[in-house]
């Protein structure tokens, strides 16, 4: 076999390395691309029964969690955390996908589920562990929150002031299973629970019939 076409078949092989790398990148990157970007919010909003719900069926939400957020105390309970021993709130984490919905958009949703200017719980649910709060992952929800919360003290729906604490994100752990999708899983007792617990009527007062 002469050197000139040894030379030629290195050649060719080289050239077809190359595509091969090539192609491989070309998929990453355009699998990469594929996969969406998602985001978290975390809201105190009182019992985190009548918080899943309203998240839920918005569009470019993948999941709401319920769980404790805010304290120190690791792997907390709900028998802990409704003792009030744990620094935590009852909460929800919000998985989102940022290219169909906006988080201010999940902001304006949140405030049309709370008394903002009950701190000291909400409705019947009494104590720190139902304190509304809103906890930022990064510098935009801190921002976009503050911006939020100036524009609902202005718009004077409330009479008094707007206590909802805004807080740097720290830990979230997951509620008990039979915490889950309770507004699904226990229909009839969520909706004597959200009536009797007097959020529906003041909701309905101030935001009307959704």
């Amino acid at each position: 076999m002469s050197k000139d076409r040894i030379s030629f078949r290195g050649g060719a092989g080289m050239f077809h390395l190359r595509g091969l790398i090539l192609i491989c990148i070309v998929f990453f990157f355009s699998t990469l691309m594929a996969v969406p970007k998602t985001e978290k919010a975390t809201f105190a909003g009182g019992c985190f029964w009548c918080m899943e719900g309203p998240f839920e069926s918005l569009p470019g939400v993948i999941s709401v969690t319920s769980g404790y957020a805010g304290g120190k105390e690791v792997n907390s309970t709900y028998e802990d955390v409704s003792h009030g021993r744990t620094g935590h709130r009852e909460s929800v984490q919000i998985k989102f996908d940022p290219s169909k919905i906006r988080y201010e958009e999940l902001l304006k949703v949140f405030w049309q589920q709370i008394d903002p200017t009950d701190n000291g719980g909400q409705f019947a649910d009494r104590g720190d562990q139902y304190k509304p709060g809103i906890f930022y992952h990064n510098k935009f929800q801190k921002k976009a929150t503050e911006e939020s919360k100036r524009s609902i003290a202005k718009s004077k729906k409330f009479s008094g002031p707007i206590l909802v604490e805004i807080l740097p994100f720290t830990s979230f752990y997951p509620a008990e299973d039979y915490h889950q999708n309770y507004c699904k899983t226990h229909p009839e007792h969520y909706k004597l629970y959200r009536k009797g617990s007097g959020r529906e009527a003041y909701l309905e007062r101030i935001w009307g019939k959704h």
